[in-house]
């Protein structure tokens, strides 16, 4: 059977795994899209700020016209995620897809609420968010409810 598909080709895709939880989705993405490009981007939160912080960035200066995909396994807060995607937007990305596999109602608000008050309104990126499951809250500590813990924790086993 014959069917029309579409090839990412030019600028490159990027994929950018947030270390260290996202590299356990990695192998996954790019056995979607071989062809892409892998860049890194560390980035932590303050447990008790909540509060990102980047402490490695591994990705080109120039993204002018590239398809980012960005790999965070848990959107708690969404602050990481938030400071990832502007990163990418100021760096020039033009469609960026951040794919999680668990978020909280909270988090996804705010996403939104931080790149709405951070990027200017003509950046012309196309930004989205898609998750596997909504979970129900977050607890006092910034954490999914009833969640799966710690992503990275879990991923190489340091529970």
């Amino acid at each position: 059977m014959a069917t029309k598909g579409a090839q990412l080709t030019r600028p490159t895709p990027l994929v950018v795994p947030i270390l260290r939880a996202g590299l356990g989705m990695l192998d996954g993405m790019t056995r979607l899209l071989p062809t892409a490009e892998v860049g890194f981007l560390g980035m932590a939160r303050d447990e008790r700020t909540l509060q990102p912080a980047t402490y490695a960035d591994r990705l080109p200066r120039n993204l002018s016209g590239r398809q980012c995909y960005v790999l965070d396994p848990m959107l708690a807060t969404g602050g990481t995620l938030a400071a990832a995607l502007k990163m990418l937007v100021d760096r020039g990305a033009d469609h960026i897809t951040a794919i999680c596999l668990l978020a909280a109602p909270e988090g996804l608000e705010a996403v939104e609420r931080k790149l709405t008050e951070t990027l200017d309104a003509d950046h012309g990126a196309t930004l989205r968010v898609v998750t596997a499951a909504v979970d129900e809250r977050l607890d006092e500590h910034g954490f999914i409810l009833p969640g799966l813990g710690d992503a990275g924790d879990r991923l190489y086993g340091s529970l």
